[in-house]
């Protein structure tokens, strides 16, 4: 339990030193039509927001308490707000383009992977049905991941 937390952190970590070298890059917002990714990267994390809760987030990966929740974006994705941080970001790099903001991407995406990995490993031991739901719901990726 001690060590996926200690992975979540460092995931969070990675997400948002890239989120912030691409600011400060001023390569954080899309311009033009990928701007739109953006703009539904942002409504997919409101949708999920609302959808889980006051116990949405927690810098360290902690399942909570109540029950696991599979509806609104939680039925397409297992984990609709790193997968709307993936959209964005990436969106962000096809805008600025060069291989700083690239790696600065496959940064967080590393760090989104971790933190998934470490979170899922928590969600199987507190709640018994999610193995079922792995099976059934993508990761961040519809009808592939």
């Amino acid at each position: 339990m001690r060590k996926a937390t200690t992975l979540s952190l460092l995931g969070y970590a990675l997400m948002v030193c890239a989120a912030l070298g691409l600011m400060v890059r001023h390569a954080l917002l899309a311009s033009g039509v990928v701007l739109a990714v953006q703009f539904v990267a942002v409504a997919v994390i409101v949708w999920a927001r609302i959808t889980f809760g006051l116990r949405s987030f927690h810098v360290a990966a902690d399942p909570g308490s109540g029950p696991l929740v599979t509806t609104g974006p939680y039925r397409f994705l297992r984990h609709p707000i790193y997968a709307a941080v993936l959209y964005f970001l990436v969106a962000a790099a096809v805008s600025h383009s060069n291989p700083v903001n690239w790696l600065l991407v496959l940064a967080a995406v590393a760090g989104i992977a971790v933190r998934v990995r470490a979170e899922e490993r928590l969600l199987r031991l507190r709640y018994p049905d999610y193995a079922a739901y792995m099976l059934q719901t993508r990761r961040l990726i519809p009808f592939v991941w």
